[in-house]
């Protein structure tokens, strides 16, 4: 039985069965659900029409009228509703905002993304992010009680309650200010989940772990963070605090849990302090500044220049300690390393592959960068939203609309 047929309750597995399978169908048949599902035609084509008549399936033009008609009588087509509602992904970063109003099956509807001050406090934060979904919902066109399910991540370990537990200097209360208790009421499931989490779901959804059961999305722009699924299970935790990066601070070799930029940028201004880099280089120039963008780092070492190559080797060298601890503990066979500062990684990835075997015992799993970029967790958040929707929201949708036609 599946998810969606335990959400209908006793009585309408057929129903169920026919629910289920539209989801993954796209456009289909009587035929079609038969040759899928061990329904015989009588009963498809009865679940068929019960959900025509619910409003959860749609019932296209024959084959005669799409123009794709040969001979005999065309067959019905079917797809799920177009007007079931909508899930919403919700990616509240430390400096930025995206809010993404998709449908259930695979098409976005808007996608807003904002930077916000890391100097927010909770209740301005909390505002910030109701006010963005606010926006993103009426851009859509969308009114509030037609969102299905709702994800949000953030930058924090989250309980199975969507709570962040206390943080030393008050920043895991301040990336989760009380999300749990403030967007309850958009929509019939929301869940409050770790960003790197998030990143995992996303490289296993569409990203570069489809197919594989052990792997570790490792979110590396701001802060080190890791989303690990062993034998195909996200890992969560007491807390929700797997993968969670305070370790690193006392890795010898890493010393912080902070990301990959600070890594780049740290290591340019060491080495114009020690004199490895003239002043008047490219480099040089760049280390003057107030932040120093990883990116043209990066890029100035795929393009050669030794100066950027030296820098890159060793911030390969921390993200090879990184992993070679994620290695260790977790197994994986792939660490995707995921964010904003992915696009330009390979520099960096090409170091640390060469020193990785050295790292651990067991045999290195391969370092790929992400291809979903700085939108990962939003990917994510909708992906996660849309299964809550799949799952639970959906079928109690159908459960209530099928009682209300009895």
């Amino acid at each position: 039985m599946t998810e969606v047929s335990r959400g209908l309750g006793t009585g309408r597995a057929s129903v169920g069965a026919v629910l289920d399978f539209a989801w993954d169908a796209g456009e289909f048949t009587a035929s079609d659900v038969m040759a899928r599902t061990s329904l015989t035609r009588s009963t498809a084509i009865d679940a068929i029409d019960t959900l025509v008549g619910a409003d959860m399936l749609h019932e296209l033009p024959n084959a005669r009228v799409a123009g794709s008609y040969r001979s005999g009588r065309p067959a019905r087509r079917f797809a799920l509703s177009p007007d079931l509602g909508v899930v919403v992904g919700i990616d509240a970063g430390d400096t930025h905002l995206a809010v993404t109003v998709a449908d259930p099956l695979d098409r976005t509807l808007v996608h807003h993304r904002v930077e916000i001050s890391s100097d927010q406090s909770a209740d301005e934060r909390r505002g910030t992010i109701l006010e963005r979904l606010r926006a993103a919902l009426e851009e859509a066109g969308i009114p509030r009680d037609r969102v299905l399910a709702l994800c949000a991540g953030v930058a924090a370990p989250v309980n199975r309650e969507g709570i962040s537990p206390p943080h030393p200097d008050g920043f895991w209360e301040r990336t989760n200010p009380g999300l749990a208790d403030a967007l309850r009421d958009w929509a019939p499931v929301v869940e409050i989940k770790n960003d790197a989490q998030l990143a995992a779901i996303a490289e296993g959804a569409v990203g570069a772990a489809i197919g594989y059961r052990d792997y570790v999305a490792l979110l590396a722009s701001e802060r080190f963070g890791g989303g690990v699924v062993v034998d195909g299970h996200v890992l969560h935790g007491a807390h929700g605090g797997v993968g969670e990066s305070i370790v690193f601070d006392h890795i010898v070799g890493v010393g912080s849990a902070f990301g990959l930029r600070y890594a780049v940028q740290d290591q340019v201004r060491a080495a114009v302090e020690k004199g490895e880099i003239a002043v008047n280089s490219a480099l040089g120039h760049l280390a003057g500044r107030r932040h120093i963008d990883p990116r043209l780092v990066l890029t100035l070492a795929a393009s050669g220049d030794a100066d950027a190559v030296r820098i890159t080797d060793r911030v390969g060298a921390t993200l090879a300690r990184v992993v070679g601890v994620l290695g260790s503990m977790y197994d994986p066979s792939r660490v995707i390393v995921c964010g904003a500062v992915a696009e330009s990684i390979e520099p960096v990835l090409a170091a640390a592959r060469r020193i990785l075997p050295d790292e651990l015992h067991l045999p290195a799993p391969e370092i790929l960068a992400s291809a979903l970029g700085a939108e990962v967790v939003s990917v994510g958040a909708v992906a996660t939203a849309r299964r809550a929707a799949r799952e639970r929201t959906v079928p109690q949708l159908a459960e209530r609309r099928l009682s209300e036609l009895a």
